[in-house]
């Protein structure tokens, strides 16, 4: 596959063929529906339900400390989805199972009952005002890269051109890694 630049929006909800993608799931918030364990399993399911799009593996449940201010701990997962939606149209499909899930947006990094990023779509280089592929600060982040190390630890970064498993390893070069617990396992089909 080829790098590509997207720096206008996409027009198409469906794009050509069929994509890989890595997303990452996060909450602190329990709210009517469950705890934040049960709404990231819920919208895991709820995203494998949605058109066009169909979940391939789910990472182990990780208990993580928040970035931010003063706030609960994070329950984070990752899955990687066969897709035949563009990444604009993935992305706004997130954020509506973002608000179905009662997301409210009040500060950055603050808490929230469930936080839904996509990470990577192929091996796309993407750079629009609200959407960035790869995430943008996925390589400084243990508490995605280790959930996604699960299930894709093979995947490659298409501008930093190292898999999760040498992204993490960099990261943990840097500093001990701290603060991700691993809590139960998902059924996971991998990639």
């Amino acid at each position: 596959m080829s790098d590509y630049l997207l720096s206008g929006l996409e027009v198409s909800a469906l794009d050509s063929g069929v994509h890989h993608a890595a997303i990452a799931l996060g909450s602190n918030l329990g709210n009517a529906r469950g705890s934040s364990r049960q709404l990231v399993l819920d919208a895991m399911d709820v995203i494998d339900a949605s058109m066009g799009i169909r979940v391939l593996a789910r990472s182990h449940l990780y208990k993580t400390a928040p970035v931010g201010p003063p706030q609960p701990d994070y329950i984070n997962a990752c899955v990687t989805v066969e897709t035949t939606l563009s990444p604009w149209a993935l992305l706004q499909r997130l954020l509506a199972i973002e608000n179905q899930f009662g997301r409210v947006r009040k500060e950055r990094w603050g808490a929230r009952s469930l936080d839904l990023d996509l990470l990577l779509f192929s091996d796309r280089i993407i750079h629009q005002p609200k959407l960035s592929v790869p995430h943008p600060r996925l390589h400084e982040r243990p508490f995605v890269l280790i959930p996604l190390a699960d299930i894709a630890s093979q995947w490659q970064h298409p501008q930093l051109h190292k898999t999760v498993e040498l992204l993490l390893a960099d990261l943990a070069e840097q500093s001990p890694i701290t603060g991700v617990d691993r809590l139960i396992s998902c059924e996971s089909r991998s990639l």
